[in-house]
């Protein structure tokens, strides 16, 4: 009779057992976050395309871009949804130094984007074919692909297909790396809706820590807002009012710098220091020497043309062999050139090393630094000044640590915004035009 009581029990348990634990048996698998299917990289990105496109409608209707409709939020988003994609949560991408890159789009109907590869199949040679057994789209001249799943569509750029597709397909919810962790834990640029993070072996070589990019435009320009924290403290500080030169219409190049270096100066062991060591050992630069010499100030420009007589000494032989030397004198343009810098004490020093290294040195009444033209020299208590015009071009009072650069035609506008004890803050605007041109929208 015990026996069958224990075992009626026993029983029961097992009954018991099996309806409290089958839940746990039977639980499905949470869906992962389109973050936790994204590899690392050297680059890591998040994008809101629809806000984007809202954001840019004033840039392309301003600057009468013809196919400004097909760039706007509502032809976006009546796309994705016939295709099945969700443009109204964000995409993720990454990229690395080599040229790979790839892209998540979080999928709303799978069953829809088989439609719009179609369609794609009628414009370009994409060619199908398996990876792990998973369907892949191939663009085969460019190294590009593209595959999706029930909740994702991934498109990619480069030569490791089946690693980077393992790790998108397989991922488990939460499983996400530490570097797309920490990206998406920062609370600089949280609200813009493209932002570009790093924090690559390469950066932080340099002592930074973490680099931080994102967006703004208007109708006439795109600006690149840009945030640097660095690993160590910064052993430079925005400095009082010093001189520069003004920018003025055909500037090529500007740079006007005030900044306090007295405590880099003292640091030699500090990342910013021996990157200028590394970089001036190039061409023989005596940077410790400029460091020693330089109170903060520095003011580069070009731009213009400007005429010079260059004399040269040719060895001419006459009928009896005879060797003697002709001047011949020859008017040329070469660009318009000024450099100028606050000097301390320690100025002659700077100079003499220059003249000692052959980075300066002396033809005539005119002076060169490497294949510069030749320019004038004047020398103040506290300035250095180098141009080759009659005069130096004009200057004015500034705080401002921020400049201009003109290449292939496009003038870059960059500025040092702020600085504080970790932190860096600035901006580099592009023309929208000149971006417009170079990818063929104009």
């Amino acid at each position: 009779m015990a026996r069958k009581v224990l075992f009626i029990v026993f029983l029961i348990s097992l009954l018991v057992g099996f309806f409290y634990f089958k839940p746990l048996f039977g639980k499905i698998a949470e869906e992962p976050h389109l973050a936790d299917r994204m590899p690392s990289g050297d680059f890591l990105g998040k994008v809101y395309l629809l806000d984007v496109a809202r954001e840019s409608t004033a840039m392309l209707f301003y600057n009468k871009v013809a196919m400004r409709d097909f760039f706007s939020h509502e032809f976006i988003l009546a796309q994705s949804k016939s295709y099945g994609l969700n443009l109204q949560k964000p995409a993720y991408f990454f990229a690395n130094s080599s040229g790979e890159w790839g892209a998540l789009v979080e999928v709303n109907d799978s069953s829809k984007i088989n439609s719009g590869i179609e369609r794609l199949r009628k414009t370009i040679n994409l060619q199908d074919t398996m990876v792990s057994d998973q369907r892949v789209y191939v663009l085969k001249e460019e190294k590009v692909y593209l595959a999706y799943g029930k909740k994702w569509f991934f498109i990619y750029k480069g030569n490791q297909v089946p690693k980077r597709l393992y790790h998108v397909k397989f991922a488990e919810r939460n499983d996400i790396s530490k570097s797309w962790r920490a990206f998406l834990n920062e609370r600089q640029f949280r609200k813009e809706k493209l932002i570009v993070y790093s924090n690559s072996k390469k950066l932080r070589e340099h002592g930074i820590q973490t680099a931080i990019f994102a967006h703004d435009s208007d109708s006439t320009s795109v600006s690149i807002k840009t945030y640097i924290r660095n690993s160590k403290p910064l052993k430079v500080a925005m400095k009082k009012p010093g001189m520069g030169f003004t920018d003025k219409t055909g500037t090529d190049k500007l740079l006007n710098v005030h900044l306090d270096i007295r405590k880099l100066r003292k640091d030699k062991n500090d990342p910013l220091y021996k990157w200028l060591i590394k970089t001036g050992r190039k061409v023989s630069f005596p940077t410790e020497a400029f460091m020693n010499a330089w109170d903060g100030d520095l003011s580069f420009y070009q731009g213009g043309m400007v005429k010079i007589t260059e004399t040269f000494i040719e060895s001419v032989l006459d009928d009896d062999f005879n060797v003697s030397e002709v001047r011949t004198s020859q008017e040329k343009s070469v660009p318009g050139f000024a450099f100028m810098m606050s000097t301390n004490e320690h100025q002659k020093e700077l100079i003499s090393k220059l003249f000692s290294k052959g980075i300066m040195r002396k033809e005539g009444k005119k002076f060169y630094v490497l294949t510069s033209p030749p320019l004038h020299i004047r020398i103040a208590p506290d300035h250095l000044y180098l141009y080759s015009s009659d005069t130096p071009p004009a200057t004015e009072i500034s705080s401002s640590n921020s400049g201009v650069w003109v290449d292939k035609g496009t003038r870059y506008g960059f500025s040092l915004d702020s600085l504080n004890k970790h932190e860096v803050f600035g901006t580099v605007t592009i023309p929208v035009k000149s971006l417009m041109r170079k990818t063929k929208l104009l």
